[in-house]
Parts: C-alpha cells; sequence; structure tokens
C-alpha cells in the first residue's frame, strides 16, 4: 500500500460507546471562544540569545502571553531578506521547543521563518504551569498552550519578511491536538501538519501504557477528568478545519493508542487531506516522515525541498 494516500470520506457513523460518541460533536461556540484573547495587545519580544547556525540564525527569545507571564521560543531566520514562508511548529506533550529545531534549520535553508515555542509546564519558573492531573487547572494550561500558539502566529505575521500567505502549522502529538484547534479557530493557516495525534484523551487514558496509572485514581476520578477536557478533544475541532488542507501522519506500531482512534480523527476531517503511515512507534522517527512533510509543505508553501540539505547534513550526496 502507498504510504500516502487520499481519501474522501464522510464521517464515520456513530458505532462508538456514550462517552466517545460525545466527544465526537463539533465544538460548541462557547469553547471555540476560549481561544480568544486581544490580538492588539503587546508581544513585547525579549531576546536573550543569538545562535548562528549554517544558513539561519537561531534566536531564543520570550514573548508575552494573554494568560500572563511570557512564552520562551525558538525563532529560525534564513539568510536574506525575504518574503519568506512561515511554519509555527507545535512538539510534543512530554517534549519541548527543541523537538523540531533541526527540521526548522533545514527549512531556513529554502527560505522558511520557524517559530518553536514551549508549552506552559515546559517554562522556567515564575512561568511554569505544571500539569497536575486537576481537571480544571489543567484545562486551562491546555487553554492557555493553545493560545499561546495562536499568539507564536502574531509574532510570525507581524515580521515583515514573512509572506502572510504561505504560514504552516506541524504539530506532534500534543502539538497535533493543538493544530487541530488552531486550525479550526485561526484561518491565517495555509495548511496544518497533525504527526502522531489522537482524536480524545479518552484514547489516551484507555491505551495499556496507563493502566498502572489508572489503578492508583479514585472512583470517577478518571471520568470527572475527561468530563471536563472533553470540549478540548481534537476530534471536536478537525472537522471544522476546511478548507485549509490537512495532512495526518500516523505510527503504525503506536503504543499510546488504537489504530481505531487515529482512523476515528483522520475520518472526522473533511477534504482537503491527506494521510500517511509509517512502520514506527509514536515519536514517529522514520525519515519518510520528514520527506513526507518536506513533499507536503513544498506543494503548500511553494517552497523548494529541503532534501539537499537533508543530504549534506547526513553526508550523503545528492542525487
Amino acid at each position: 500500500m502507498s504510504r500516502m494516500r487520499r481519501a474522501s470520506c464522510a464521517l464515520a457513523a456513530n458505532l462508538f460507546v456514550a462517552p466517545v460518541a460525545l466527544a465526537q460533536q463539533p465544538a460548541p461556540a462557547s469553547s471555540r471562544g476560549w481561544f480568544d484573547y486581544d490580538h492588539k495587545q503587546s508581544l513585547d519580544i525579549q531576546e536573550t540569545t543569538r545562535y548562528e547556525r549554517p544558513g539561519c540564525t537561531v534566536v531564543d527569545l520570550t514573548y508575552a502571553t494573554p494568560k500572563g507571564g511570557r512564552v520562551p521560543a525558538f525563532l529560525v531566520i534564513p539568510k536574506g531578506t525575504g518574503p519568506f514562508a512561515a511554519i509555527l511548529f507545535g512538539h510534543w506533550g512530554g517534549g519541548n521547543r527543541t523537538e523540531f529545531l533541526p527540521e526548522a534549520e533545514l527549512y531556513a535553508q529554502v527560505g522558511v521563518v520557524s517559530l518553536l515555542p514551549d508549552y506552559p509546564w515546559d517554562r522556567p519558573e515564575p512561568w511554569h504551569r505544571a500539569l497536575s492531573f486537576a481537571p480544571d487547572s489543567d484545562k486551562e494550561s491546555y487553554v492557555q498552550a493553545a493560545v499561546d500558539m495562536r499568539r507564536g502566529l502574531d509574532l510570525l505575521l507581524v515580521r515583515s519578511d514573512v509572506d502572510a500567505r504561505r504560514v504552516a502549522y506541524v504539530g506532534h502529538s500534543y502539538g497535533a491536538q493543538w493544530g487541530a484547534i488552531l486550525a479550526a479557530v485561526d484561518r491565517r493557516f495555509k495548511t496544518a501538519i497533525l504527526v502522531g495525534g489522537t482524536p480524545t484523551l479518552r484514547d489516551v487514558f484507555e491505551g495499556p501504557p496507563t493502566a498502572e496509572f489508572r489503578k492508583r485514581l479514585k472512583p470517577g476520578q478518571l471520568e470527572k477528568y475527561l468530563d471536563v477536557n472533553r470540549p478540548l478533544d481534537a476530534i471536536n475541532f478537525v472537522g471544522l478545519a476546511a478548507p485549509i488542507p490537512l495532512f495526518f501522519q500516523f505510527a503504525t506500531f503506536e503504543q499510546n493508542f488504537s489504530r481505531a482512534a487515529m482512523d476515528r480523527l483522520y475520518e472526522a476531517a473533511r477534504e482537503p487531506k491527506s494521510v500517511a503511515w509509517y512502520d514506527t512507534g509514536h515519536d514517529l522517527n522514520d525519515p519518510k516522515a520528514i520527506a513526507d512533510r518536506d513533499r507536503w509543505l513544498d506543494a503548500q508553501l511553494a517552497i523548494q525541498t529541503i532534501r539537499p540539505f537533508l543530504e549534506a547534513e547526513l553526508g550523503l550526496s545528492h542525487r
């Protein structure tokens, strides 16, 4: 089977148990409003350090969040004057902004500005906001993560060297969840790539890796957590992204949630969309995943391929 296949499916029939079925309903307007903020507020960008890298400059900076505090981020700037395409990267939940940094540096070689923010639970004090499995507190942290990503898009678009018509989002795991939300509530993206995403938090917490954690919970504790955070599930938003083209990347050997869950997320999205599967686990470390993202972004943002620079980094000759 081809790794890249296109589908034109209607939403899957409602064959799931009640809690999951509820999670598949489009997000109500009230929850979509959770991600609103005043775009006129100052970003108050503060630069910490600059690193000169081959073909680009990496700026370590912070910017102000409408939710209070500051957002640490890497800004990767190509050489030249632009106008440049741009990518906003969202890392996986257990990682940090370094996840996509090598990839962002490769895209800088072909004229792409990238921003890589940290989530609230990855930030140093006094801006740190830990996840604690307290339903309402964690919901506020999740909402803040998505709002701060939108604010990161603002940061990219105020730059005179960025072409506002060519901005993409790339997010892994939790980053894919934010991507589903952002594509639904923010029409400024040209495209979004959702890597290793899951439709609902229930699919995560009912998976094998959380079995021991579930045993330690009090009766009803998990259900309360899921009930409070259900409005933020990616499946509530992904169907609202159209006409923004979505590219899904999934792992054949995903260890955190089922193939059925991933299929459900993809099926909930509307055209235009595409999907690719890789023989790897949740980290999606198959080099073909990078190559497929490259091809997708080449087509969507009208940029050149990063392949020659990737091969040079690996010590391979370009063919």
